[in-house]
């Protein structure tokens, strides 16, 4: 099989928030993808990096009193850890702010305008008065020219999903203000798109998409292709475009360049050829993972500009769909918008990716993470058949026979039935199929586990006359779970190494599961994964609610969590706010953002745990005021019982703010 040369990337997380479990599923699916191509011995490089530009960023660091250079390195070194605890092997993990992607931003716009693909022209924008800038898209909602839904946002309307300008919007006002915004004309620069369109059309029938996607393509071609508006104004983080003052490059024209920068990075570090993979021609192979809320940047803009400035195209571009818990939208106040940090304080990362890998397959469809489900398929399938093969056997080899496995096999057939199905699981994996392949994977842990229930070591070895049997009996079951170690080493990777060590074996490649492991000694036995207990994922779902307004949802403007869940105005009216004097607080073993504070609410004290330890040391609290939801019910927590919920304001991080005692509010007086 001749070597590939792969770059794979993963769409950029936004650099004003923490990562969430919706971006685990692009890295993830990215990353088995990645680890599979290496397992099989072709050559890849795995970028990846922070979208660190745009408005949000600017109006997240002013609120936060910081500078946008402190934000995005910030938030860089928080992702950068989360995709490191989650085994996501990255090669390089950069950001689009880079001194590299400057220089290929500007080199690749002077190219597209040397080429006369740049066109400058007057149009009319969305202008806030009040706060003097003009306005992003996303910064102005209104009425849905089309279906006449309200609040939507200013570029398409997310319940008919049509497309449209800002000046389209019915009662359009800003996000920023709150005022409706005016017209007001600006010079801007545009890429010609359309001049592309002959390309264009053989490229949304390649293999390099999707069928869905193409579809999606032609809807946008009936259309007629429109030209891309790649500028924006001052006051705006972000790169300046050459020789034009106060204009700046529009993030998504410099999001993708990000991929070639990272790996330009990659390339200087390791002595690679970087012209080998991008120049026009060039036998490597591209291949972007993204969420189906980018496709068009990635499709159409993407691909069109590429071409413009002489370089080649993607080899694939791999959509998949958002994902949802318990059949519904990631909600904060139910506690399934789970945090990737909340996540690894509760559970083992590989029950994921196993998951994660389990339910995903090549279309762009929604995923599902059940939770109830989530917790039986782990534990079955991982702990009960494929951990379950090795401890079965292991203890026998170990105590009995010194740790050497046997220089035959009780079932050369088992070992060949694995050997029979490799290919065919290579395949579901190289097709994005991984539910598939998963499939397959376990039904070969269930032939294992069949093979050794019905040869009942644990019976067999109270007869001296069966030993060398018992020997052999185990020993194919030791490398019936070194082929599934082969199998699974792409989604399971820290498991496997553990494996690997277990087993006294170098690191497995695809090929080793050809030839079986006899006459070799393994190291005792060590429980290599444990059962996820319901209370766990309780618990973090209770930790998940209690993260509820600290963190910031990097997909929505301002750094604001989205607002779902709606209630009605009765509903509401239960809700017995009061103001309530902290007269103790203190840390709480084990927790990473929970202080434990007593609360006196005039007369009566209360036992709360408030996520707010990223603003306040336990002393700082001490007599001052705050407000709290005093008719909440009770709720145990693993830390102990929980009787109401603190409220304080702020972005976030170390900017949560409560009441001071000359605020001139009294401890259980209502708040209305």
């Amino acid at each position: 099989m001749p070597q590939r040369n792969l770059l794979i990337t993963n769409a950029l997380p936004y650099a004003n928030g923490a990562l969430h479990l919706g971006h685990m599923v692009g890295f993830m699916q990215a990353d088995i993808w990645a680890r599979f191509q290496r397992l099989r011995g072709h050559k890849v490089a795995f970028v990846g990096g922070d979208d660190q530009h745009g408005t949000p960023i600017m109006l997240g660091a002013e609120k936060q009193g910081i500078t946008a250079q402190q934000l995005i390195d910030d938030i860089q070194a928080r992702h950068k850890l989360d995709l490191d605890r989650f085994h996501i092997s990255l090669d390089n993990y950069s950001g689009t702010h880079s001194p590299e992607n400057k220089t290929l931003v500007e080199s690749i716009y002077l190219k597209l305008k040397e080429a006369g693909h740049i066109d400058v022209r007057v149009i009319k924008q969305a202008f806030d008065e009040e706060k003097g800038m003009f306005l992003p898209d996303r910064y102005v909602k209104g009425t849905c020219p089309k279906c006449k839904s309200p609040d939507q946002y200013g570029d398409n309307c997310e319940v008919c999903g049509t497309t449209y300008d800002t000046t389209d919007l019915i009662d359009a006002y800003s996000v920023l203000s709150g005022k409706p915004p005016i017209e007001k004309e600006s010079e801007h620069y545009f890429f010609k798109v359309s001049a592309f369109s002959e390309m264009l059309t053989e490229w949304k029938s390649s293999n390099a998409l999707q069928p869905e996607i193409s579809n999606k393509l032609d809807e946008w071609f009936e259309g007629g292709l429109i030209d891309w508006d790649i500028s924006r104004d001052k006051p705006y983080w972000g790169f300046e475009i050459p020789n034009a003052p106060g204009k700046y490059f529009y993030v998504w024209l410099d999001a993708p360049i990000g991929y070639m920068a990272s790996h330009e990075i990659l390339c200087q570090q390791n002595g690679d050829d970087w012209n080998a993979i991008w120049q026009a021609g060039s036998t490597g192979e591209i291949h972007h993972f993204i969420g189906k809320d980018i496709v068009r940047f990635h499709t159409l803009f993407w691909p069109a500009m590429l071409e413009a400035a002489g370089y080649r195209r993607p080899s694939s571009v791999s959509v998949h769909g958002f994902l949802t818990v318990d059949g519904a939208k990631m909600s904060k106040s139910r506690g399934t918008f789970i945090l990737a940090d909340t996540y690894l304080e509760y559970l083992n990362p590989e029950y994921l990716r196993y998951y994660i890998a389990a339910k995903l397959n090549n279309g762009v469809v929604d995923m599902d993470l059940n939770l109830e489900d989530f917790a039986a398929r782990v534990n079955s399938d991982l702990v009960g058949k494929m951990v379950n093969i090795a401890s079965r056997c292991a203890g026998f080899i170990g105590k009995r026979f010194d740790g050497q496995l046997a220089s035959q096999t009780a079932a050369p057939e088992l070992h060949q039935a694995f050997v029979d199905r490799a290919e065919s699981i290579a395949a579901r994996y190289e097709k994005r199929e991984y539910a598939l392949a998963m499939r397959e994977i376990m039904a070969l842990a269930d032939q294992a586990n069949q093979f050794i229930d019905e040869h009942k070591p644990w019976v067999l070895i109270k007869q001296e006359d069966q030993l060398d049997q018992v020997q052999q009996v185990c020993t194919a079951g030791i490398n019936a779970f070194r082929s599934l170690c082969v199998l699974l080493k792409p989604v399971l990777p820290h498991l496997v190494e553990e494996a690997e060590a277990f087993l006294n074996i170098e690191a497995l490649t695809w090929a080793d599961i050809e030839q079986p492991l006899l006459g070799h000694t393994i190291n005792k036995f060590k429980p290599l994964m444990t059962r996820i207990e319901i209370q766990t994922i309780e618990a973090m779902v209770e930790q998940s609610k209690e993260d509820l307004g600290v963190q910031v949802d990097p997909n929505s403007p301002l750094g604001q969590d989205p607002i779902s869940d709606e209630i009605n105005f009765d509903e509401f009216a239960k809700v017995d706010l009061r103001v309530a004097k902290i007269v103790a607080a203190q840390h709480v073993d084990g927790a990473d953002k929970l202080l434990q504070l007593t609360l006196d609410l005039g007369g009566e004290t209360r036992n709360v745990f408030a996520g707010i330890k990223s603003a306040y040391a336990p002393e700082d609290l001490e007599g001052k005021l705050t407000v709290m939801v005093a008719n909440l019910a009770p709720r145990k927590m693993r830390f102990g019982m929980s009787e109401g919920m603190v409220l304080a304001a702020g972005p976030g991080g170390s900017d949560l703010f409560v009441l001071n005692p000359d605020d001139g509010a009294q401890p259980g007086m209502r708040v209305k």
